[in-house]
Parts: C-alpha cells; sequence; structure tokens
C-alpha cells in the first residue's frame, strides 16, 4: 500500500501543542534523591560534551535483593519540550510499575528527536543513550546485559524515537514501542510546520535539509522499507498505538501499514484518546503488560 505524503494542517500543530510540556530544572545535584525507588542521575558525556541527566526508578526491594539477581530495564523517552523527568512526575510512574521487578531508565532528549544533529556537533543523542547511557546503567546497576532484558518506548518525539531505535539498533532490544509517536519526523519540513517556531527549528536542527543524509538514516519508513528478509527476523517485536483523536493518527496507521506489508511482527492499536498524558498514562500500562511476553 503506498504511504501518502504527509500533511502538516492546523489541526495538527494544535494537537501537537497540547502535547507539549513545561520545562522542569534540571537537578543540581549529581544523585538527587526522589524517594526510596526514584532518583536522578547526571552522566558526564563525551559525546555530548556535557552532563546529561537522566531519571531512574528501581524495582521493588532492589536494595535488599541477592547481588546476583539482576533486572530487565525499560528506557522511556519524552516528548518534544519535555524532559527526563516528565514520565515521572506526569505519568505517576512510579506508582503503578510496584508490580513489575523493571529497573526504568528515563534518559533526556531535548528536542534533539533522539538522533545524532546534523548541524550541531555535540547533540548526539542516539550515539549517547546507545554508546554511553546504556554502558553506563549496565555498570551502575544490577540491570541485565541481554537483549531479551532490554525494552525501549516513548510517547510523541520518543514514539518516533522508540521505533528508530528498535529497528536501528535491533540487536539492543527485545521489544520496541511508540503512544502517539510523530513516525515521519524526518520527513517533515521545516519551513512548512506552521507557526511553531520550537517544532520548526528541531526539525531543521537535527535532521538537516530535505533529502540530506541524515532525514534518510532516520526515516523510518525508509529503514523499514530496505529490511531484507533475513533483517526482518532479527528485529524486536513492535508496538505501537495512537488516539483517533490524534492529528497523527494517519501516519501511525501508515506505518502499521507499511510492517503488516513486510510481514514484521507487531501490534496496533488505534483508539478513542488524544494527544495527551490522559492517554499516554493509560498506554502505558497496557505496554507493560504487554511487556512480559517478551521480556526475558
Amino acid at each position: 500500500m503506498k504511504n501518502n505524503k504527509f500533511r502538516f494542517t492546523g489541526r495538527f500543530l494544535l494537537l501537537f501543542l497540547l502535547a507539549t510540556v513545561p520545562y522542569t530544572a534540571f537537578a543540581q545535584k549529581a544523585e538527587l534523591k526522589k524517594s526510596g525507588r526514584t532518583s536522578d542521575y547526571k552522566l558526564d558525556s563525551k559525546l555530548m560534551k556535557r552532563e546529561m541527566p537522566y531519571r531512574v526508578i528501581l524495582p521493588v526491594g532492589y536494595e535488599n535483593s541477592n547481588e546476583k539477581t539482576f533486572y530487565p530495564t525499560v528506557y522511556l523517552l519524552h516528548g518534544l519540550t519535555g524532559h527526563y523527568d516528565n514520565w515521572g512526575d506526569k505519568a505517576g510512574l512510579e506508582k503503578y510499575t510496584e508490580s513489575y521487578g523493571y529497573i526504568f531508565i528515563m534518559p533526556e532528549g531535548d528536542n534533539g528527536w533522539y538522533s545524532d544533529s546534523a548541524k550541531n556537533e555535540n547533540d548526539k543523542y542516539e550515539s549517547y543513550i546507545i554508546d554511553e547511557l546504556i554502558p553506563e546503567v549496565e555498570k551502575k546497576f544490577r540491570a541485565k546485559k541481554e537483549r531479551g532484558g532490554r525494552v525501549i518506548a516513548g510517547l510523541s518525539m520518543g514514539g518516533y524515537g522508540g521505533l528508530k531505535f528498535g529497528i536501528k539498533h535491533a540487536d539492543k532490544f527485545v521489544l520496541a514501542g511508540s503512544f502517539s509517536g510523530a513516525l515521519r519526523a524526518a520527513e517533515f519540513n521545516g519551513k512548512d510546520l506552521g507557526g511553531w517556531k520550537v517544532l520548526a527549528d528541531s526539525i531543521t536542527t537535527t535532521f538537516g535539509e530535505a533529502d540530506s543524509e541524515t532525514r534518510k538514516e532516520n526515516d523510518i519508513f525508509k529503514l523499514v522499507k530496505d529490511k531484507s528478509g533475513e533483517q526482518i527476523k532479527q528485529l524486536p517485536f513492535i508496538y505501537l498505538d495512537c488516539g483517533t483523536e490524534d492529528g497523527l493518527i494517519k501516519q501511525n496507521q501508515d506505518f502499521a501499514n507499511l510492517l503488516f506489508e513486510k510481514k514484521i511482527p507487531h501490534e496496533f492499536r488505534q483508539l478513542p484518546g488524544k494527544h495527551d498524558w490522559a492517554y499516554w498514562n493509560s498506554q502505558i500500562r497496557e505496554f507493560l503488560e504487554l511487556s512480559k511476553k517478551f521480556i526475558k
């Protein structure tokens, strides 16, 4: 089925704006204790040339568990204009993850689309997460180092990032998920994104001009289309959902159709909902239940 060209509409812009979240200042200490299970850390990134904050929620009983006990990790990515603390502060993640024996990691992605920027040399968000953050987590905590013990997902910009990481780094994750993902991000034309300067600037800065190599390397539709049969077998299970009242629903439907055509194992849900935290609060819980089928 041919994918229609994405058209940025005023309705989409309004809905996308509703997804924004206020800025939350970074923790000033290397480790800021939030509660018994939640802490904020900073990683002195050589790739990013600065300290990068991230939040960790440990499993119930982690501190008293056997030192030989290792836990799966779930990486959760925030949306555009959001920050690393959003999932914890806005979704109440700690409360409804009590029954899961997972370590939850929430990285800072700023407005960088979880990609290595075409224009800013020190904005290497993809390389930072893969080459620095994951090794840091697996050294600092008793986190499983096997693919079967890693999951990644996100909302909106983070939904795009979650699926991109799963597709580009299939050897790292057993499950990749997206909630209301901006899945055609690498196709967006910064000049045609309406009046929201933050969105337009972030797209152009991250992916460069139209037809740039950076855009091609980060276009998840293209990445999937180019996969051979053997490469498809190596992909993680892919989960995506989107609210039917969300301006991003069409591109999520398009991506689900592509996965179906390529016979890639996946689950797609479209259900009543908008581009907001009420929707994401509901769907993250559905995703975590699904994760039990794949995490080892």
